[in-house]
C-alpha cells in the first residue's frame, strides 16, 4: 500500500492538472461560442452555393469546360483540415483516418494541409505533402480560402492535379462532429432536391454571358465558398471536441481526487491506530 506521503503527492499533482483542464475547458467554451456562430452564419451560403451550382449543371446539359470535364492523369489533391494543437479527443485522428483508411490510394494523392497535426501524421504515413497552410486555420478568413482556391485551380488548369477533394469535420452540434470527404473538382451534377417553386429541371439553362465565361466566374467562387465553409465548420468542431475532452478530463480528475482522499484517510486512520496500539502495548509492558 502506498504511503501517506505518496498519496498526498499524487493527489496534489492531479489537482494541479485538474485546474489546467478546467481552465482549458472554459477557454474552449468561449471559443466555441464564437466559432459556432461563424459556422452557422456561413452554413446557409455554403449549402446554397453547393445546391445552386449542382442544380445549374444538372439543367445545363452537356458543357465542355476544364472545371467540369473529367480528366485522366494527375494527382488527386486533398485539402486536409485538422488542428494545430491536440487535446481535442478524436477530432484530428478522425480526419486522418478518413484519408488513410478511405478508398483513395496513397500513391495517387498529394495533401494540402491546414493544421500541423494533420501534416505531422501524414508525413509519418509517408504521403506526398504539398504546401502547408496551417496558419490559416487559426482564424479562418474568406480571403485565405480564396488564396488556397486560386493556387489549386491554377495547378488544376496546368494539369498538375486531376481532382480536388476537401477533408474536413462537419459541425452538427456541440456533441456531434462528422468527418467528411467532399469532391470539389471536376464538378459533377448531382441529384438536387428542389422545392415546388424550383422544380423546373426540364427547362434548359441559358448562360449570359457565354457559358465558358460564366463558369470561369462561378466555379472559383464555388470552390472558395466550400473551402471556407469547411474551415469554419472544422474550427467549430475542434473547439467543441476540445471542450468535451477537457470536461471529461476534469471529471476524471475529480473522481481520482475523491479516491485518493479516501485512501489517504484510510492510511491516516491506520497510522493512528498503529500508534495507539504501540502506546498501549508499551504501557502494559511497563506495568
Amino acid at each position: 500500500m502506498a504511503s501517506m506521503r505518496d498519496i498526498k503527492r499524487r493527489k496534489s499533482s492531479i489537482q494541479s492538472t485538474q485546474q489546467i483542464t478546467k481552465a482549458m475547458k472554459l477557454v474552449s467554451t468561449v471559443k466555441l461560442q464564437k466559432s459556432k456562430r461563424r459556422a452557422m452564419d456561413a452554413r446557409d451560403y455554403f449549402s446554397y452555393m453547393y445546391r445552386t451550382v449542382q442544380s445549374m449543371l444538372a439543367k445545363a446539359g452537356t458543357i465542355q469546360h476544364p472545371f467540369i470535364t473529367p480528366r485522366e492523369g494527375g494527382k488527386k489533391a486533398v485539402i486536409m483540415i485538422t488542428g494545430n494543437r491536440g487535446l481535442a479527443g478524436g477530432y484530428n485522428s478522425n480526419v486522418i483516418k478518413l484519408i488513410t483508411r478511405g478508398e483513395l490510394k496513397k500513391e495517387d494523392l498529394i495533401i494540402y494541409t491546414l493544421g500541423s497535426k494533420g501534416r505531422e501524421a501524414m508525413a509519418r504515413y509517408g504521403y506526398e505533402l504539398a504546401e502547408d497552410y496551417s496558419d490559416m486555420i487559426e482564424n479562418p478568413e474568406y480571403i485565405d480560402a480564396m488564396c488556397l482556391s486560386t493556387n489549386l485551380l491554377n495547378a488544376f488548369k496546368q494539369g498538375e492535379i486531376g481532382e480536388i477533394y476537401l477533408a474536413y469535420t462537419h459541425f452538427k452540434n456541440t456533441v456531434v462532429h462528422e468527418p467528411v470527404l467532399m469532391k470539389l473538382l471536376p464538378v459533377e451534377a448531382g441529384d438536387v432536391e428542389e422545392t415546388a417553386e424550383e422544380s423546373v429541371t426540364e427547362v434548359p439553362m441559358n448562360f449570359e454571358p457565354a457559358e465558358q465565361e460564366a463558369l470561369d466566374l462561378i466555379i472559383p467562387k464555388y470552390v472558395t465558398s466550400l473551402i471556407y465553409g469547411g474551415m469554419v465548420e472544422s474550427v467549430a468542431s475542434e473547439n467543441g471536441a476540445r471542450m468535451q475532452a477537457m470536461d471529461s478530463a476534469t471529471s476524471n480528475a475529480e473522481e481520482l481526487v475523491d479516491k485518493l482522499t479516501l485512501q489517504y484517510n484510510r492510511a491516516r486512520q491506520g497510522s493512528i491506530t498503529q500508534e495507539l496500539t504501540e502506546i498501549i502495548a508499551g504501557a502494559n509492558a511497563i506495568s
